[in-house]
C-alpha cells in the first residue's frame, strides 16, 4: 500500500507543478495584460483533485487518520481554482487580478499542505 500511496503523492506533486508552472510561465504576459489560462493549469488542477481524493481514501483504508478540516479547506481552495480556470479557459485574455488570484490560491494551497500539521 505504501508504494501505491507514494506513487499518488508523486502524481499529486506533478499536478501542483503543472498548475503553478502554467501560472509562472504566464507572469510576463500577466504584466502586459495578455495572460491566459493554459491547458496545463486546468489539467494540473484536475490531477490534484483526483489524486487528492484518492490519497484521502487510501489513507483511511490503510487505517490512518485524516485531518478533515485541513482536507476540506484544501478542497474548497482547489474548487475555487478549478472554477476560475474552467470558466475562463477559452478566453484570450484574463484579467490580471483574476489570474493573480489563481496563482495566489495555488501558493496558499501549497502552504496549507506543508505547514498545517
Amino acid at each position: 500500500m505504501d508504494v501505491l500511496i507514494n506513487a499518488f503523492v508523486g502524481l499529486h506533486i506533478i499536478g501542483i507543478a503543472s498548475l503553478l508552472g502554467g501560472f509562472l510561465t504566464q507572469m510576463k504576459a500577466m504584466s502586459a495584460g495578455t495572460a491566459r489560462f493554459v491547458p496545463a493549469m486546468l489539467h494540473g488542477a484536475l490531477t490534484m483533485l483526483v489524486t487528492g481524493v484518492l490519497l484521502v481514501g487510501f489513507r483511511e483504508m490503510d487505517g490512518g487518520s485524516v485531518n478533515n478540516i485541513k482536507i476540506g479547506v484544501k478542497l474548497a481552495v482547489l474548487f475555487v481554482i478549478l472554477a476560475l480556470v474552467y470558466v475562463k479557459r477559452d478566453e484570450e485574455q484574463v484579467d490580471k487580478a483574476l489570474f493573480g488570484a489563481v496563482g495566489g490560491l495555488t501558493v496558499v494551497n501549497i502552504f496549507i499542505a506543508t505547514l498545517w500539521t
